[in-house]
């Protein structure tokens, strides 16, 4: 019996000096220079919005901004005569805190879906009342406030990035732009 204790003893005494022997090798650094240099990914249609303050009229429009990339965009990406929701992944929208007047016709204050259906000779514009909706999935014609017709302008210049502005011609009137690729549509509209 005393020779398996000694035998023991001697097992659990090589074990124990076995690990004390034993060296650990550090983890290799993580290099910092492939984590910071690594420029951030470029969003290819970025958020953003256009305001202005015409008059006692507050007017903001929120979209997201698609590029051409080098691709054709009216006539091609966007096929003339069907519903574009004038930007990219939600529904382009415009809001207003007081009434104003579009194309001869009221618009209410309050938020709407902003839709277009391109052509080659003239464009609809296209305030709706639903206007928290993912492009133009839940577009319903029937929902719409105010529906007109507009000739674009075309441009000699590419727009890269598709791109709204509110401009102020006096304190009752105002212009709202959208310009992509080569085209441009101005949107008077007077503040009641």
């Amino acid at each position: 019996m005393s020779r398996y204790i000694s035998i023991s003893i001697v097992f659990g005494l090589l074990l124990i000096t076995s690990c004390k022997e034993k060296k650990t090798e550090p983890m290799p650094e993580q290099s910092k220079e492939a984590t910071t240099d690594q420029p951030p990914k470029k969003e290819l249609s970025p958020h953003t919005s256009a305001m202005a303050t015409i008059g006692n009229a507050h007017i903001h429009i929120d979209y997201s901004s698609p590029g051409v990339r080098d691709r054709m965009i009216f006539g091609g990406l966007l096929a003339y005569d069907q519903v574009w929701q004038a930007g990219a992944h939600m529904a382009t929208w415009i809001e207003t805190d007081t009434d104003i007047e579009i194309d001869g016709k009221e618009l209410k204050a309050g938020k709407y879906g902003f839709f277009t259906i391109p052509s080659k000779e003239e464009w609809t514009i296209i305030l709706n009342s639903n206007w928290n909706q993912h492009g133009k999935d839940e577009y319903d014609e029937k929902d719409d406030v105010i529906r007109f017709k507009i000739t674009p302008i075309i441009a000699d210049s590419l727009k890269e990035h598709l791109e709204y502005n509110i401009k102020k011609i006096s304190d009752t009137e105002g212009e709202i732009t959208l310009a992509w690729e080569k085209v441009k549509v101005v949107i008077p509209f007077k503040v009641k």
